[in-house]
């Protein structure tokens, strides 16, 4: 079932890959203008996941109220259809309150999802998960994503042949609804793009030169391996719960960190592995981002980049004012 059209109150939002300044550019937002950020992360929901997700600190936090962040535990899930059910509350509690919204993040399936709306697909099952990781250890991930395509040639088409996690839950909604994932994201209605996507200002932060964000991304990674990543790593596998097939595990960082730590990658080779994962989320990041018609786009590596930001929030601000 689709979920339903909502009258929304108008929203400030602000997308970008990784590494791109989100955050500084919300916290300048934030000293502007009475807003509280909704995070748009599939990574920093979790509990213990720090350093490897770049969480904002302890005073960037309590800087402005920041919302979905710290709020599952590495072992549970949280879907995108979870997240639209908690932001479309958040914005309408925010707005009750006499403040505005300001969702942040570089998840680009919450921001679609949450934008286009989502249809509501099977819960995961943990049998035939693990009826479907054996017939991986047997056959091999590819094999199952030639399977996939069969049933599935939208979604198998997006996917690489090893994105186990992907393949894995796509095979899962086939086998339980019958239906393929892909008929799950498609608009069921007129109203959609929904009322929120109409009331929204996307700020989009895109860089002009990879090479720009590519020094950042790096610079980012060895940052966080400097500031304690194989150690929160560590402390997490030390709980003794956790394992590397779970969507907190398979973050960018903590995916390449624990293969590491299991020896099944060369622990010599963690920074540079790391460094090439989160360049390929980036590519993925922007090209979801170019799909959006409506965002306003910013050059992120452009030196007056946090002014232009600023002025289209200054701008948002007082339309809505008048």
């Amino acid at each position: 079932m689709a979920s339903p059209s909502i009258e929304f109150p108008t929203c400030l939002a602000l997308a970008g890959p990784t590494a791109s300044g989100k955050t500084a550019a919300a916290l300048a937002i934030a000293a502007e203008l009475p807003v509280e950020i909704i995070s748009v992360d599939s990574a920093l929901v979790y509990r213990g996941m720090d350093i490897g997700t770049a969480k904002p600190g302890a005073a960037e936090l309590a800087a402005v109220p920041h919302h979905l962040i710290d709020i599952r535990d590495p072992l549970q899930a949280y879907s995108a259809a979870e997240f639209v059910h908690d932001a479309t509350e958040l914005i309408h509690a925010i707005h009750a309150r006499g403040r505005r919204p300001l969702l942040v993040g570089g998840t680009m399936l919450y921001f679609k999802a949450l934008f286009e709306g989502i249809d509501d697909m099977p819960r995961a099952d943990a049998t035939l998960r693990a009826q479907i990781e054996a017939e991986a250890q047997t056959k091999g991930w590819p094999a199952l994503h030639a399977e996939l395509m069969k049933v599935d040639p939208l979604t198998a088409a997006r996917l690489a042949p090893g994105d186990s996690q992907r393949i894995q839950r796509a095979l899962e909604v086939w086998r339980v609804s019958g239906q393929p994932l892909s008929s799950f994201h498609t608009r069921s209605d007129a109203a959609r793009p929904s009322d929120l996507a109409r009331a929204t200002t996307l700020i989009s932060l895109e860089p002009t030169d990879r090479a720009w964000l590519h020094e950042r991304i790096a610079r980012r990674f060895d940052t966080m391996l400097a500031g304690g990543l194989l150690d929160e790593v560590q402390r997490l596998r030390a709980r003794g719960d956790l394992h590397a097939d779970l969507p907190s595990m398979r973050c960018v960082g903590y995916r390449q960190t624990w293969e590491a730590l299991d020896g099944r990658a060369p622990m010599g080779e963690l920074r540079e592995r790391g460094i090439y994962a989160t360049r390929q989320l980036a590519k993925r990041q922007i090209t979801w981002l170019r799909s959006m018609p409506q965002r306003r786009v910013v050059p992120c590596d452009a030196p007056d980049a946090l002014q232009q930001v600023l002025q289209i929030a200054r701008d948002w601000a007082a339309t809505r004012a008048a």
